[in-house]
């Protein structure tokens, strides 16, 4: 007895069975359900850890945990990158912030801010170069006589006083203590934005020196969050999340700038991916779900075989969970797309099992028989469909990208389970279908029986053109592979709208700040000294940082450069006083109005001119309010302006007096907090790689990481894991698509025993396939993490669509039927139809890599259909020499 022979007769006893039983059968259904459900609740869950999700035991994944665990304060942080109008007002928001999230132990297991110490606000002047502090210490000569006025009367009136009696310097042809016009530019600007109801504040710490007192050269501020993360939630950083911004709301103050703080690292972008996923995926679904409704009544024209088949394939989810929770226990971002995959695939069952019992109706009078036949008939090629589908899922099993391995092992193990559950519970429950057996004419369709008539003669007609063109077609898609893209960057597969991507790529475009750099690590400081010499040498390299670059070059210079400054100030560099109140700026205002009336029509240069002219006009408009203002009006108008002009002088005053007690560093007298981040308890060393390149280009990104490892073969970092995963993902898919490919060949030559079938049924395959990376190249597409896990997806339904149309083109040269118009082709179009529906709706996603996903997937079903119902028939009419009716 024939394997064919052998499954119809079990199919034969086991519907007769079922429909003897239908009751007993739904009953048990029912019960295993109860349990499946309450086991799958109980036992599965979500990781969205994606870690170690890519060859976890491969070297490169090696290397960066060593350097995690050497390092595991760097390890799942958020990057809080603090911004406002002026530096002051950043650091002391960012001062602020860090408080608040340290003091919540409940969300935070800790709090880093790199410059915030008091080391920093000692010896911040000794990481300035000696060109910018010479140019600090020129700046700070010239404001002198500035300084120390405002000193001894900081408040508006001892403001206004100094520029009065600074032009009338000027106009005695004295020597300006401070360059005016820029500085009345500013001042000017500001007060426009105070007086139109802007907060403002004038730098005086950008005034005073080009670069940051601190010396670390960024407007920014920065804290290293550590969040608590439960991974059993969808987002395991949500209450974390959640309480900085909290905290964000809490540091603004009434009446001065907008403080903005962007939350960014590799907790702040997973959690907006995963919430950009997340919307993205149930604004599809819901789409989805409505399409897949409509074509399953459009299929039918039945309401309760709509119903039986989504109740069925509810069925078989529950029970294909149950089986991920026993198998894999946790679903990672790529494994729990088999839901998706069950439903394109899993429906496509129901569809060819119910068209075919509509069709059987007409031939059996008894709807026992009907049911009977249909599992007859269809059972054995659904069967080999789900064999040839699961071996192209299996096929990713032993490969290295976890998510994808696991993925086509529940997908594979999912379609049997959905397969078992559909020809199980679909006899039982068309039994109590109440269905019309009357012969519907082929008049009641006329549109489907002229198309389908059409579609016949076009293919067999011209069977010999179409194998032409689609020869040509397939040389041009060759051609076109060798130009598919990849990108393995997992910020471009994100929203580039969302908080954490813009400020990523904002901090990616200073070399300063940019994230993307490597890490070498070095077992003693001989070695470390060594290695860092050799990649600053290298033509790909900007920069490198370590421990022993926290020990400035040329100390003794610079601090006699900054004992200078303190000399010049004298006193004045024993500290700033705070703002006084000023009850009454009008007569200091008015004298310096007076000034510039009297010195205006002397002046030549433009510039100038322009200056004095914009800050009278300020100058009038302040004492316009104060004139028209009542008490406490008046009073608050006052401290707004006094708080513009003056608000950030004593601050950035006395960090520069902190400055000026700079001491000696040598290594021993650096803080603990900045040698662990560079000094590993086990001893190693440290080294930080800044690119001089765009690493978005993937040629720069190959340069970078080959001159670096040619140096330290062990780097790691953010561009090696990128550039290593992307390999092994695309290996992985190789090997795996080849075996997948040639075990579904001999596993069809096997059942069917005739190579003219085997490779009949392969051809639309990898013509598709063909077709649709060839489609990538053309929409610009380019391959990344997630979409390519649509590959086996398009794979099974390939295959899937080839076993069916074979089948029925053996059938149609003995019939004499039209293929077009049988149950056959009507479930493979309204099946594709599903599948696709359950796609289409990612396309539109905001989250790039799902997005490309839906399209990808969109495309190959498209030329899925195009290989199946068009090229495939073409061939079978050369190949075979029989014709086939139309």
């Amino acid at each position: 007895m024939s394997l064919k022979t052998y499954s119809r007769s079990l199919l034969s006893y086991w519907g007769s069975w079922t429909l003897r039983h239908p009751l007993v059968v739904l009953l048990i259904i029912g019960l295993l359900t109860v349990f499946a459900w309450q086991y799958t609740v109980s036992n599965l869950s979500i990781n969205t850890d994606n870690t170690d999700m890519i060859a976890p035991d491969a070297p490169f994944q090696q290397n960066l945990r060593k350097y995690e665990k050497a390092f595991s304060q760097d390890v799942h942080k958020a990057l809080l990158v603090v911004e406002s109008d002026t530096p002051e007002l950043t650091k002391s928001a960012t001062i602020r912030l860090g408080r608040l999230l340290r003091a919540d132990k409940a969300n935070f297991e800790s709090v880093y801010i790199p410059t915030e110490n008091s080391f920093f606000h000692q010896n911040g002047l000794l990481y300035l170069d000696v060109d910018d502090l010479q140019a600090l210490s020129t700046n700070l000569s010239q404001a002198q006589a500035f300084i120390g006025r405002i000193a001894q009367e900081p408040n508006l009136t001892g403001f206004f006083s100094i520029f009065d009696d600074a032009l009338n310097s000027a106009n005695k042809n004295q020597e300006l203590p401070l360059d005016l016009p820029p500085l009345i530019d500013k001042v000017s600007l500001a007060l426009h934005k105070s007086m139109n109801g802007e907060n403002n504040l004038l730098s005086w710490e950008s005034l005073i020196a080009e670069k940051k007192l601190s010396g670390q050269g960024s407007d920014k501020g920065f804290i290293n969050v550590a969040p608590r993360l439960d991974y059993t939630q969808i987002r395991p950083a949500e209450n974390a999340i959640n309480a900085i911004r909290k905290a964000i709301t809490e540091i603004q103050q009434p009446g001065l700038p907008a403080v903005k703080v962007w939350i960014t690292g590799e907790v702040g972008l997973e959690d907006d991916e995963i919430v950009g996923m997340s919307s993205g995926t149930f604004n599809a679904c819901i789409f989805s779900v409505i399409l897949v409704l409509f074509i399953l009544l459009v299929a039918y024209r039945s309401i309760l075989f709509t119903i039986a088949t989504l109740f069925t394939l509810a069925l078989g989810m529950v029970f294909c969970g149950a089986f991920a929770a026993f198998s894999v226990k946790e679903l990672n971002l790529i494994s729990v797309a088999f839901a998706v995959s069950n439903i394109g695939l899993g429906v496509e069952y129901a569809i060819h099992f119910c068209l075919r019992y509509r069709d059987n109706l007409l031939l059996h009078v008894q709807k026992e028989k009907a049911i009977r036949s249909t599992l007859v008939s269809t059972g054995p090629s659904l069967l080999l469909c789900a064999g040839t589908t699961s071996i192209g899922l299996y096929a990713f099993v032993p490969t290295d990208y976890k998510g994808v391995s696991e993925l086509g092992l529940l997908a594979g193990t999912s379609l049997f389970i959905c397969l078992l559950i559909t020809l199980t519970v679909l006899p039982a429950l068309l039994k109590f279908i109440p269905v019309s057996v009357k012969s519907e004419p082929q008049t009641t369709h006329p549109f489907l029986t002229t198309l389908a008539e059409k579609l016949a003669t076009f293919t067999l007609h011209y069977a010999k053109p179409i194998a032409i063109v689609t020869g040509l077609i397939a040389v041009i898609s060759i051609v076109l592979v060798f130009k598919v893209k990849t990108d393995f960057n997992p910020i471009n597969l994100r929203d580039p709208n969302t908080e954490s991507v813009i400020a990523f790529q904002n901090l990616n475009k200073d070399p300063d700040t940019t994230p993307m750099t490597l890490t070498v690590l070095a077992t003693d400081e001989q070695k470390a000294k060594a290695i860092e010499q050799k990649l600053g040498a290298l033509g790909s390299v900007d920069k490198t940082v370590s421990l022993f670059d926290f020990v400035p070059s040329g100390q003794e210079e610079k601090l006699a450069m900054i004992d200078d400054m303190a000399l010049m100030l004298g006193s004045q560099s024993q500290g700033f006083p705070p703002l006084k109140p000023d009850n009454n700026p009008i007569p200091a205002i008015n004298r310096l109005l007076k000034t510039i009336d009297n010195i205006l029509p002397a002046k030549t240069d433009a510039h100038e001119i322009a200056a004095l002219q914009a800050f009278k006009a300020e100058l009038q408009d302040i004492l316009l309010e104060l004139d028209t203002r009542q008490e406490p009006g008046r009073r608050l108008f006052i401290e707004k302006i006094q708080t513009t002009l003056l608000g950030t002088l004593p601050g950035a005053m006395n960090e520069l007096l902190t400055g000026l007690n700079a001491r000696e560093i040598t290594l021993d007298a650096l803080p603990a907090d900045i040698k662990e981040r560079w000094l590993s308890k086990e001893g190693l060393y440290r080294i930080q790689i800044f690119p001089k390149k765009d690493l978005n280009n993937l040629d720069n990104l190959e340069h970078f990481i080959t001159d670096v490892q040619l140096v330290a073969p062990e780097t790691t970092d953010l561009p090696v894991i990128y550039w290593e995963s992307m390999k092994e993902v695309v290996d992985a898919f190789k090997k795996a698509i080849t075996i997948a490919l040639i075990t579904i060949a001999l596993l069809l030559y096997a059942i069917r025993r005739n190579v003219t079938d085997t490779l009949l049924v392969m051809t639309p395959l990898i013509l598709a396939g063909l077709f649709t990376m060839a489609s990538t190249v053309l929409t610009n597409t380019p391959i990344n993490y997630a979409n390519i896990i649509a590959l086996p997806l398009l794979l099974g339904l390939g295959v899937d669509n080839g076993i069916h149309m074979v089948e029925k083109l053996h059938h149609s040269l003995s019939e004499a039927q039209n293929i077009y118009q049988s149950s056959t082709a009507r479930a493979m179009f309204y099946g594709a139809l599903t599948t696709a529906s359950s796609f289409v709706g990612l396309a539109f996603s905001p989250h790039q890599g799902i997005a490309t996903m839906g399209l990808i997937i969109t495309m190959g079903i498209f030329w899925i259909m195009i290989c199946t119902f068009i090229v495939l028939p073409a061939l079978s009419k050369l190949v075979l020499k029989e014709k086939i009716s139309a």
